[in-house]
């Protein structure tokens, strides 16, 4: 490479940030943005530069070594410089112009020659029924032809979409980004359109047109919230900052993503498995398998052993004493099970035989269990794991113990509760970095309404810092609550059992989608289901989802 490139460059730019020779710069204040010429010495483009697709922007480029010197002054409007903030070079800010007059090359919104675009989410508050919107719907709010629920947006974010949209209707409202969140809240029915790293657990992320973010689905070229960002000169200037300068391609990279499918009961028992046996092994997932295979991680809390010499199935039994044939663990192979909890009432309701083939069969898998195992040392550590970049930990206890709990030291089973121990485990693995997800098999109540047992027993875990704390105990869904950054879920409901008859909102359940980013929890996406017979479930038309969230967030004291 010319050394002019490297070389001449580097003086060039170090003479104008450290020796201050340009006098015209001294006595501005730390606040103010200055105004840089630097002179470099730089290969010409053997061709034009052309705009990369929305899958695959460089921020570099390769030239043919035929150098000549050119003058770089470069203008970002004040909310494009904001929304890319760091993630800029510290050397490309030196070269910022005072004015856009001053500049001859430009960084602004639009895809004439594309080097970055920033992916939004449009949000509602958690507590919201509402399950997506059409980008012609979205686009209609903005420019005010719909002028329904109202939108807000932070400053920053109104600028970079009036500069794509064009100017905003009057339903659109600024509200300051730290009090945007709560803000919504407190008024709703809201919308709001936040970048992606402006991601919490208390926003629910709507799907536009379908499309996700946080979905491994998603399709990022036909995604209707992302913004190009281009930089506007003539080529020689466009190919000294792009091949010199690191510029951010994007604000979402989904390899740094990690999300993890949450379960409830699981048990392949009774008139579930004669229905397995009639219909087929696979038949209770056929309709929500995808949703479980998708997910990075896929957690099932399974409360009964495997057994060979495992009775055929009686969908009348009124023994409570179960255990399922070997063949049925291939539909937990199907739903793409990783992470396996033991904490289940009936683990050792077939013996220790049972429970070390059970483990044996896991362990041939590649499956982690965690919450039980071959004994109480076993059951007690917590599961920890690194997915995307991201360090997960599950731990997980039998709250009702007496006989439900038999692990001992040297007798396999389901791991007994000590809150106080499991605390202060959930403390040691947040100072280790894990982002921590407790589970508990607690009492079982037929209610939405989470009862003041399960609250002090959940609360001290999120207090103690679990960014999620799940119960996989209810067999009909219950509520709930967010507390110190944590999201609480007493009860999922079931995921494979019988209890299709008993009540009708036995009948409902969630799969819980916990998304984690970069190490951070972002996110919680809630898949209704609901059940069609004594073993399949389907999801939930928009119509029965909208009622059953209404009744779930109310018990959650959320409207």
């Amino acid at each position: 490479m010319n050394l002019c490139l490297r070389g001449f460059f580097v003086l060039s730019l170090c003479a104008l940030l450290l020796s201050g020779c340009a006098s015209d710069n001294a006595g501005q204040t730390a606040t103010s943005t200055p105004q840089f010429m630097a002179v470099v010495d730089i290969p010409k483009p053997q061709t034009g530069l052309v705009a990369p697709s929305s899958s695959s922007i460089s921020p570099t480029a390769t030239y043919m070594p035929n150098a000549e010197v050119i003058d770089v002054a470069v203008w970002l409007p004040p909310y494009l410089a904001e929304t890319m903030g760091e993630a800029l070079d510290d050397s490309l800010r030196g070269l910022f112009a005072s004015s856009e007059s001053t500049a001859n090359i430009k960084l602004e919104v639009g895809d004439q020659n594309m080097v970055s675009q920033w992916i939004y989410a449009l949000v509602t508050p958690f507590p919201s029924a509402l399950q997506g919107i059409s980008g012609d719907e979205l686009l209609s709010r903005w420019q005010g032809v719909n002028t329904g629920t109202s939108l807000f947006v932070d400053q920053n974010t109104h600028d970079m979409f009036t500069a794509l949209w064009g100017t905003a209707g009057t339903n659109v409202q600024v509200i300051a980004k730290d009090q945007l969140t709560d803000y919504a809240w407190t008024h709703q029915p809201a919308l709001a359109i936040v970048p992606f790293e402006d991601l919490n657990p208390r926003w629910k992320v709507l799907p536009v047109d379908g499309l996700s973010p946080i979905r491994r689905d998603f399709d990022l070229d036909k995604y209707r919230l992302k913004i190009p960002i281009s930089l506007i000169s003539d080529p020689e200037r466009v190919a000294l900052i792009r091949s010199n300068f690191l510029i951010p391609s994007s604000n979402y990279d989904p390899s740094k993503m990690s999300i993890v499918a949450m379960t409830g009961v699981t048990a392949l028992v009774r008139a579930t498995a004669a229905t397995m046996e009639k219909r087929g092994v696979l038949y209770p997932a056929q309709d929500i398998r995808d949703w479980l295979v998708d997910a990075d991680i896929t957690h099932i809390s399974n409360e009964v052993p495997f057994a060979v010499d495992c009775p055929y199935p009686n969908p009348t039994q009124e023994e409570i004493r179960f255990c399922s044939a070997d063949k049925y663990i291939q539909l937990l192979e199907d739903v793409g099970t990783d992470v396996v909890e033991l904490t289940g009432d009936h683990f050792s309701d077939w013996g220790t035989d049972a429970m070390v083939h059970t483990l044996d069969m896991y362990r041939e898998r590649g499956w982690s269990y965690y919450g039980g195992g071959a004994n109480l040392a076993e059951g007690r550590k917590a599961l920890t794991l690194e997915n995307n970049g991201n360090r997960i930990a599950f731990i997980g206890c039998n709250a009702k113990g007496g006989s439900f709990a038999q692990a001992s030291d040297t007798q396999p089973g389901a791991a007994v509760c000590d809150m106080d121990w499991m605390a202060g485990e959930i403390m040691r693995l947040k100072t280790d970095g894990y982002l921590a997800i407790a589970t508990f098999q607690h009492l079982e109540y037929y209610t939405y309404f989470a009862q003041p047992d399960q609250q002090e027993d959940f609360r001290q875990m999120a207090q103690a810092g679990a960014d999620i704390v799940s119960g996989s105990q209810a067999h009909q869904p219950q509520g709930m609550e967010f507390l110190n950054g944590s999201f609480i879920h007493y009860g999922l409901g079931n995921l494979f059992f019988d209890q299709y008859s008993y009540c009708d909102a036995c009948r409902q359940a969630t799969i819980d989608l916990h998304v984690f980013y970069d190490g951070h929890y972002i996110s919680t996406e809630l898949l209704p289901i609901e059940f069609v017979d004594y073993a399949r479930s389907r999801p939930m038309t928009t119509e029965e989802a909208s009622e059953f969230f209404q009744v779930l967030f109310s018990a959650s004291g959320w409207r």
